[in-house]
């Protein structure tokens, strides 16, 4: 059992490590692809951030994960593995074809899937599900419209304005993606420590559901080695996919979406980064011009963001089975 335990954990870090990676690009692109700064100094800064964002923001996210999405009783070591061994495969499919997809949506569908396969339907517990997907729901719609919003008032604001203040975007973007580095690590980390605390809790590692510093401490660590190291494809596709990014439109992005899931993390709602990030940098192209955005692009992304939640739910139930057969 102490062996099963350790390999679920080691899994669960290989997950958030992957999260970190595939989600470095939501973070850095613009901000590489206006030149406001190097790729590896935006990756190091941002990894950083990502490090600090969990201890500065609560654990409401791993709340929210780890106790409201599927019951105590199919909340088990079996289940929380097929769900991540799901969201992994699912992760590296997706960066592999450069689609920036949403590791939250894996994750979630993943839970759903092998909790089914395990339990029946009753162990999917409506209220936290319903929570989740509207959170993932509403999350790009408001990125899309903030988007939009803020850059349509900067666009006003700058009027008449020289070059120069190109300059003032490219240097305005170092604390803007810090805010969204710090709000995604605060998010994104907390779905590990939710998954991990899950499976502690389930075989009696833990006397209640809370999440301990050391797990916090652990999710911070391997999503930011994660960011580091970046998701090279998906930083091309976010960066130069969809239009040619200046700096006006990274401030922008970085500032709508920051907005957006700094406001989920306190609130408790998982939401996905990559929807965020990408419909906010929608948004703000579009405020421009809206024949200037790479359609064909969009489509891809969109294509991957409806198949996720039922490709994840179907490996992890294909993995949940064939765990029970082989391990019992």
């Amino acid at each position: 059992m102490f062996a099963n335990i350790w390999a679920f954990v080691i899994i669960a870090l290989l997950f958030d490590f992957l999260n970190g990676f595939n989600d470095s690009a939501n973070i850095v692109a613009t901000m590489i692809a206006s030149r406001a700064m190097r790729p590896r100094q935006a990756l190091i800064l941002s990894a950083i951030a990502h490090f600090i964002g969990p201890f500065l923001f609560g654990v409401a996210v791993a709340t929210t994960i780890g106790h409201e999405v599927v019951s105590e009783q199919a909340a088990t070591i079996a289940v929380v593995s097929a769900a991540l061994l799901a969201s992994i495969v699912w992760n590296i499919i997706t960066w592999l074809l450069g689609i920036p997809s949403s590791s939250s949506h894996a994750l979630v569908g993943g839970l759903i899937g092998a909790a089914i396969v395990g339990y029946g339907t009753t162990a999917v517990q409506l209220s936290g599900v319903l929570k989740v997907i509207v959170t993932l729901l509403l999350s790009p719609i408001l990125g899309l419209v903030g988007g939009y919003l803020l850059m349509k008032v900067i666009l006003f604001l700058a009027r008449g304005a020289t070059p120069h203040i190109n300059q003032f975007f490219k240097k305005a973007q170092i604390v803007t993606a810090l805010w969204l580095a710090l709000s995604h690590g605060t998010n994104d980390a907390q779905k590990t420590m939710g998954i991990i605390t899950m499976g502690l809790f389930a075989v009696g590692a833990l006397p209640e559901f809370s999440v301990p510093t050391w797990v916090i401490t652990a999710c911070a660590s391997a999503i930011s080695l994660g960011t580091v190291m970046g998701g090279w494809r998906i930083i091309r596709t976010l960066g130069r996919g969809f239009y040619k990014i200046r700096p006006v439109h990274g401030f922008a992005s970085q500032i709508a979406s920051a907005l957006v899931i700094t406001t989920a993390a306190l609130a408790g709602g998982p939401v996905s980064t990559t929807h965020v990030v990408s419909s906010s940098i929608l948004g703000v192209g579009s405020a421009e011009r809206v024949n200037k955005i790479r359609w064909g692009v969009v489509g891809h992304i969109v294509t991957a963001w409806i198949l996720t939640i039922p490709a994840s739910g179907l490996l992890s139930a294909l993995a949940y089975g064939l765990m029970v057969r082989f391990w019992g």
